[in-house]
């Protein structure tokens, strides 16, 4: 696996392999490395994993830290990687992100996988107070935990897996950690989302509190007409982390290799 960190890019991880490739964008709080037990499922595959700016090991990349930012970075890691056929595999944020990319129509994409993914349009309940509220949930390691085991997930995970979210999460940069609650959740894109025309699958879990089922019915897969949609059961918004076989197979189904 090649790691590169150039200075004014996001750090990310390229394992290669058969294409096209898969290009994971993770979650507020998360890393590249919130997909290692997925990756572990995709052998074979030519991946990608990127730390977004102001996350991980991309904490020291200067701001802005925006959707659009990061939807730039990402391009600018594929282009550097030399990607020429690819699909984006996003998570929460990271999922918002992939419908920016996405509805830009890069030549070389064949598909969006949405994974508990941020709404085109923002759900009722997003209102100002909740993102702030919502700014101050991985102040702490204590917050981190909270947030994890009463919202996050609705699995128990292994103490290791428990210890590295909250490592993650407390990683971000002051204003990374910011700009998501404070803007990026409220961020209306249905006007983005509604022009992407790759192929797209909508993964939910079935006992996500974060982005629920109804609301990614409502709220997302009006904009992406055609769009496939699978609910995994029994898992919550760490789809990634408590059910990274299903979500490997649901990825398979839909993106054979070439």
């Amino acid at each position: 696996m090649n790691t590169t960190h150039q200075p004014s890019l996001p750090a990310y991880d390229h394992r290669p392999g058969t294409g096209p490739t898969l290009v994971f964008l993770h979650y507020w709080g998360g890393s590249a490395r919130t997909w290692d037990f997925v990756v572990e499922g995709l052998a074979g595959r030519d991946i990608i994993t990127v730390d977004f700016r102001g996350w991980s090991r991309s904490g020291d990349l200067p701001g802005p830290y925006t959707l659009r930012q990061l939807a730039d970075d990402t391009l600018a890691v594929l282009a550097e990687a030399g990607v020429t056929d690819y699909l984006l595999v996003g998570h929460s944020m990271g999922g918002k992100v992939a419908q920016l990319i996405a509805a830009t129509r890069p030549a070389a994409l064949r598909g969006i996988v949405l994974v508990g993914s941020g709404p085109a349009k923002p759900a009722a309940q997003i209102t100002p107070a909740y993102g702030e509220a919502l700014s101050h949930a991985y102040d702490s390691d204590e917050s981190v935990a909270d947030a994890r085991d009463r919202v996050l997930t609705a699995t128990d995970l292994p103490e290791p897996v428990k210890a590295r979210i909250v490592a993650d999460s407390r990683s971000g940069a002051d204003a990374a950690r910011a700009e998501w609650p404070l803007r990026g959740i409220a961020e209306d894109i249905s006007e983005y989302t509604r022009v992407i025309g790759v192929p797209a699958l909508v993964v939910a879990g079935e006992n996500d509190q974060v982005e629920p089922v109804d609301v990614l019915v409502d709220n997302l897969l009006p904009y992406l007409p055609g769009a496939d949609f699978t609910v995994i059961p029994k898992t919550g918004h760490l789809i990634p982390l408590e059910a990274p076989g299903e979500l490997v197979d649901a990825i398979m189904a839909f993106a054979p290799t070439a």
